[in-house]
């Protein structure tokens, strides 16, 4: 027998850094899931390096919440655009969602995309607008402009029948309170947890005595199980050591379930039988992928495959050819490369990857440069060394028209910025939509823009803002192409020679423009050391040494004093390189070189 009464599947969505994470930390404190001897840390669902660094959620993680005779399977989603695959595959295990919306910043284009595809399922939607204590707070504005997005998307999905009769609670998950009145503040969650376990979000209604199907919308793995495959029963029932058939896109393969596993508070726990409408987590098949279906009859019939928006942006990864290579590095060659990008491929159906011509090099699309650069961050951690190309967006033609990915950009930035902001946009073929104010001091601008307008503009925006702008994205699909961009504005500084860069070489290149590089770094010819003043790349030596002699002066040695270097990150390099460069990446360092490294070989001249 279960310990609960009902079960409940409901994920959390929002737009990047409206509280989701927060919120959720709230809700397993106070639904009881520690207990006392607990260490408990912030954003406790964000487990992965990468996301406590970043402070971003980028894989859709589950718990388990039990709250008044009910468990409630809560799933915690990505809310950055790039990472929109985990969204979906989240709203396809369950059947509600909670939609935490700022009170401040009020809906932005990842909201309208998970609204969107929430509707599109015909799944249950309660709206939190969290932040309520935001001095800048506008909630009854905020309230509105859900109000209008929902009758807007009604129209837009052609949803008949839409029922506009939505909760609204108000929150603070920052300071742990929740209420169903945006002019009363509680002492804690309650009256949350109390709706999401009331008649509001229904309970899975699937058929229990039916054949087996199970959807795998997920993939993890155990170092004593093997390959897990994670999926919400859709029909029927799964018990421990039953035989059952993984059915693939073409190919069936039978096996022993050798565990099943429900999500039990932040943990597993290994159950004996689990129904119809509960998330599980499976063993006993490797190859299972992404959008398998999972039955007990040999000759069922496959559940629909999961489907989502196809990738946009691609990159060139290649075995690492630089003169250094092999020093620093663990994992070098490309069958290694090949397997961790096969891998990654299977666990995220928003990836997909593509071999080419040269045995070295692969591509790799995602749905934006910050996805991809996330992949490559865990490569590189894992001890490889390799090489990436600029991202580049994947045109398609359509009745002998060019076409390419666009996007709309929605900036909330400081009133003062908008000159700088409008400028730099136009250059990438910007086109404004709408201007409006946001309380005094904030405007809120949105372009369409084509995606490869958007590529290296981050770094550039927040230097436009002074670090105070807030920039979001929402893809809209194929439009003819809107003309040539050049990618960078600016040519490189290349170093000539191989050798140790030395202060005194360094500072004599001061004039010629910004530098990337510290003395005593290795470098070797084709190496790119800084950002020219000029629009054509130049040659230069960055090794020379000065000559000692017997003459003396009446003075001493100027002591040389070089300007700070910013950090070279894996997203600043893809954001700064041009075609013809690679950014070669070690588990150490992040170094940029032209693709031909020979200066006789290679013109200065940028086309």
């Amino acid at each position: 027998m279960t310990p609960y009464k009902s079960l409940k599947n409901i994920a959390v969505v929002a737009h990047v850094d409206h509280g989701k994470t927060t919120l959720v930390d709230g809700l397993l404190q106070q639904s009881g899931t520690f207990n006392e001897r607990d260490e408990v840390v912030d954003r406790v669902m964000d487990s992965g390096d990468i996301e406590r660094e970043r402070g971003i959620t980028i894989k859709a993680k589950n718990c388990a919440i039990f709250w008044n005779d009910c468990k409630i399977n809560l799933l915690d989603t990505p809310g950055h655009a790039d990472f929109g695959g985990e969204v979906e595959r989240s709203l396809m295990m369950v059947d509600g969602v909670v939609l935490l919306v700022d009170a401040a910043e009020g809906c932005l284009p990842q909201t309208r995309f998970v609204l969107g595809k929430a509707m599109q399922r015909g799944i249950k939607i309660g709206v939190v607008v969290n932040k309520v204590d935001r001095p800048d707070a506008r909630i009854d504005e905020v309230k509105e402009e859900i109000e209008d997005l929902l009758l807007e998307l009604a129209s837009f999905l052609e949803i008949e029948d839409f029922d506009l009769d939505i909760p609204f609670l108000y929150a603070s998950g920052k300071d742990g309170w929740a209420s169903l009145n945006q002019d009363e503040q509680t002492n804690d969650l309650r009256p949350l947890l109390d709706f999401m376990a009331s008649d509001y979000y229904p309970v899975p209604t699937f058929d229990k005595e039916g054949e087996l199907k199970l959807l795998i919308t997920n993939l993890s793995y155990s170092s004593f199980l093997g390959t897990l495959s994670i999926g919400r029963i859709q029909q029927g029932k799964i018990n421990k050591h039953d035989q059952a058939t993984l059915i693939g896109k073409d190919k069936r393969k039978n096996f022993k379930v050798s565990s099943v596993q429900v999500y039990d508070k932040l943990g597993m726990n290994e159950v004996q039988t689990a129904e119809a409408g509960e998330i599980v987590i499976l063993s006993g098949v490797e190859e299972s992928q992404i959008g398998d279906t999972i039955s007990d009859n040999k000759d069922a019939v496959a559940l629909e495959r999961i489907e989502v928006e196809p990738p946009t942006v691609g990159v060139f990864v290649s075995v690492s050819t630089s003169p250094l290579s092999g020093q620093e590095g663990e994992y070098l060659t490309s069958r290694k490369l090949e397997e961790f990008l096969i891998d990654s491929c299977r666990h995220n159906v928003a990836l997909k990857y593509e071999e080419t011509d040269d045995p070295k090099v692969y591509k790799l699309m995602g749905r934006g440069e910050l996805q991809l650069a996330i992949v490559f961050e865990e490569l590189r951690r894992e001890g490889f060394e390799f090489m990436l190309s600029r991202p580049e967006v994947l045109f398609t033609e359509e009745d002998g028209q060019k076409m390419e990915p666009f996007e709309k950009l929605v900036l909330d930035i400081p009133s003062d910025s908008t000159g700088a902001i409008t400028e730099a946009l136009s250059k990438r073929k910007g086109i404004m939509e709408a201007m409006s104010p946001i309380g005094d001091t904030r405007t809120r601008m949105e372009f369409i823009i084509p995606s490869r307008g958007m590529i290296g503009y981050r770094s550039r925006f927040l230097t436009d803002t002074r670090g105070e702008g807030i920039m979001s994205s929402e893809y809209l699909g194929y439009r003819p192409y809107a003309g040539d961009l050049l990618a960078r504005q600016n040519g490189a500084i290349v170093a000539d020679r191989a050798g140790k860069l030395t202060p005194y070489a360094l500072f004599n290149l001061l004039s010629l423009g910004k530098q990337f590089v510290k003395p005593g770094e290795k470098c070797y010819e084709g190496m790119v050391i800084g950002e020219y003043t000029k629009t054509n790349d130049t040659n230069v030596n960055a090794v020379r040494e000065k000559h000692l002699s017997s003459m003396r002066t009446a003075g001493k040695d100027v002591n040389i004093i070089l300007p700070p270097i910013q950090p070279r990150t894996l997203d600043w390099a893809l954001d700064w390189i041009d075609n013809d460069e690679w950014v070669e990446v070690t588990p150490e360092t992040i170094r940029i070189r032209k693709k031909i490294l020979e200066c006789n070989k290679r013109s200065v001249v940028r086309k």
